[in-house]
């Protein structure tokens, strides 16, 4: 009746001082290691954010870095595409080359490996032979083989011949230096034809 007058229940044993110092102890550490951790949380989200978003914006700069490097290396397949094309067509003798290029470059297109070659109606051709048919198909190209014909001028030619003679002077009674002036005229008009000047 002891133990119960002084209000615990049998079977239970008495709380040591010490054990209720020890039981008060834990209970501040707990506390103030939960105060910690919600001072700190908030240092550790934020770092965090910081963090996430550093790591999207250099993400975002290398996949700019890679889009640019594509653009740049199909610019340079481009340009050197354009060089080998004009190359050919100069070695072919075209005289437009860039009228001629504008013209063939569509179908002719760069295949895996690097090398060129020309989509055509009947499957693919390589570049000499697809740029030989187009040239030979389209002689405007090409530089003027004959220099004249009908209603074409023939250059000047220096030297000491005379001056030209003017038809509506030749006519009866001429006399007789302006005949001879004519006649050696015709003739030089005649050595040159003969001679393909």
């Amino acid at each position: 009746m002891d133990q119960q007058s002084q209000g615990q229940e049998p079977g239970v044993p008495k709380a040591s001082p010490a054990d209720k110092w020890k039981e008060i102890i834990r209970t501040v550490i707990d506390e103030y290691v939960t105060g910690e951790r919600r001072q700190t949380e908030p240092a550790y989200k934020t770092e965090l954010l910081d963090e996430r978003q550093r790591r999207e914006t250099l993400e975002r700069r290398v996949n700019e870095l890679v889009e640019e490097n594509k653009r740049s290396r199909q610019m340079a397949e481009e340009s050197d595409r354009g060089a080998q094309i004009k190359t050919e067509l100069q070695r072919l003798g075209v005289q437009k080359v860039d009228m001629a290029f504008r013209i063939v470059k569509d179908e002719i297109v760069r295949r895996p490996d690097g090398g060129l070659v020309a989509k055509t109606a009947d499957g693919e051709r390589s570049v000499r032979e697809y740029l030989s048919t187009f040239v030979q198909e389209n002689p405007e190209f090409l530089p003027a083989r004959i220099a004249g014909g009908s209603g074409a001028s023939s250059p000047q030619r220096s030297g000491g011949s005379s001056p030209s003679v003017d038809l509506d002077k030749i006519k009866p009674g001429m006399s007789a230096e302006e005949l001879q002036r004519v006649r050696e005229h015709i003739s030089q008009v005649a050595i040159q034809s003969l001679r393909g000047e």
